[in-house]
C-alpha cells in the first residue's frame, strides 16, 4: 500500500512539472546577406596589421546569415505553429519589412524581435544569428528562463 502511495505521489509531482513547464517551440532559416563593419579598415585596434587583423570587414562582404529562433508556446498543442512562425520571418526579410545588409548579428536580433513581439507579445523570445553558421550572437528577449539548460 505505501509503494502504490508513493508511485501516486510520484506521478503527481512529474505531472505538476510538466504542467508548470515553460514551452518553446523553434524554427531555423537562413538568408544572404551583404554587411560590413564601419571603421575595422581604420580603428588600430581592428586594422592591426598582424595576425589579428580584420581591417577587411570594413569593406561590405557576403555573409549566409543563419538563424534559430525560439518562442514560448503555452501548451503541447502549440498555440503558434513552426511552420507558420517559420514561414511568417521569412517573409519579412523576403518582402523587405526586415533587412539583413549592414547591421551586426545583434542588430538583425533587436530588429527581428521586435516584430515577434509586436505579433506575439509578452512571450519569451530567444534569437541566435550566425554569420555562416560560424560565429554570432545570442539573446534571450523577456524571460528568466536559464540558457545553460539547452543546446543552442
Amino acid at each position: 500500500m505505501m509503494e502504490e502511495q508513493i508511485k501516486q505521489a510520484q506521478i503527481e509531482t512529474a505531472n505538476r512539472i510538466m504542467d508548470k513547464a515553460p514551452r518553446m517551440i523553434w524554427v531555423t532559416l537562413q538568408k544572404e546577406g551583404v554587411h560590413r563593419y564601419p571603421g575595422a579598415d581604420t580603428d588600430p585596434k581592428l586594422a592591426t596589421g598582424d595576425w589579428d587583423d580584420v581591417s577587411f570587414l570594413g569593406v561590405p562582404h557576403r555573409h549566409i546569415f543563419h538563424f534559430k529562433v525560439w518562442i514560448e508556446v503555452f501548451h503541447n498543442d502549440r498555440d503558434i505553429e513552426f511552420i507558420q512562425f517559420k514561414r511568417w520571418i521569412t517573409r519579412l526579410y523576403d518582402q523587405s519589412v526586415l533587412q539583413l545588409d549592414y547591421k551586426s548579428c545583434e542588430m538583425i536580433a533587436d530588429d527581428l524581435y521586435a516584430e515577434i513581439a509586436t505579433k506575439y507579445p509578452g512571450r519569451a523570445v530567444w534569437i541566435s544569428v550566425s554569420e555562416d553558421n560560424e560565429n554570432g550572437a545570442f539573446i534571450q528577449y523577456n524571460t528568466t528562463k536559464p540558457v545553460n539548460s539547452l543546446k543552442i
